[in-house]
């Protein structure tokens, strides 16, 4: 499970998830890379799917960001929401439909641009959001345009020959941006800030549910996904559906 944002600070929410589900005892853990955490999520399975330590995996983004947003600050609380996507991923021999590349990074140096000021450990409080907006904008451009770059030359896959860019959905001004600057037909980009506003970990599994629901997204289909979130972390992946 990716989330940034626990019922507890332990067990892990995945543990939860699988009692829940009535999952027979498997590796089930959080991951935390705030609004990348999906992304993050996706490449981890996928490393366990490829190096035969599972066949099937579970991975989740949830977020209940409505409880860490300051209310009295204006340039943050309006853009959250809360919301939860899942998608399952199964290991299979010579397919050509499933996860074809991913790429992530995390600059610590940046920490500081997107957090939450408190903590168990350090302020024995949950803390409240925190972001320098302008400098976010300008990273989240540079680096979400790189991640898609290279997430695309791994896979020897032309950014022209992708179907649908789903992006993490952080705000429009930023979707925008990215497809300004990569030269992307925004008709191509799957956007659902104005729905549900950004969703941190969840925002991309709900983006993608949304488009494959209402037919925008079909099997065969090249897909791309994106994000950048606190940390800072970044990253994005390749999928045919």
């Amino acid at each position: 499970v990716a989330t940034t944002t626990p019922d507890l600070t332990f067990p892990a929410t995945a543990a939860r998830v699988q009692a829940e589900l009535g999952v027979p005892p498997g590796a089930a853990f959080d991951l935390q890379a705030v609004c990348s955490g999906f992304i993050f999520a996706l490449a981890t399975a996928d490393n366990f799917l490829r190096a035969g330590q599972a066949k099937t995996a579970l991975v989740i983004g949830a977020e209940t960001f409505s409880r860490i947003v300051d209310w009295s600050d204006r340039a943050t609380c309006v853009l959250f929401g809360d919301g939860a996507g899942a998608v399952v991923l199964e290991a299979a021999d010579d397919s050509e439909r499933g996860l074809l590349s991913s790429f992530i990074r995390t600059d610590g140096r940046m920490h500081d641009l997107l957090y939450v000021d408190g903590g168990p450990s350090q302020t024995q409080t949950t803390g409240k959001v925190r972001m320098a907006g302008n400098a976010v904008f300008r990273q989240a451009v540079e680096h979400i345009s790189g991640a898609m770059l290279e997430a695309c030359a791994r896979a020897g896959v032309a950014l022209d020959a992708v179907d649908w860019f789903v992006p993490h959905q952080a705000n429009q001004r930023i979707l925008d941006g990215v497809a300004r600057k990569l030269s992307i037909d925004p008709a191509k980009v799957v956007s659902t800030v104005a729905v549900h506003g950004n969703t941190s970990a969840a925002s991309v599994p709900l983006a993608l549910d949304a488009a494959v629901r209402d037919g925008r997204i079909k099997r065969g289909d090249l897909v791309l996904m994106e994000a950048l979130g606190g940390g800072l972390t970044w990253g994005a992946a390749l999928v045919r559906m």
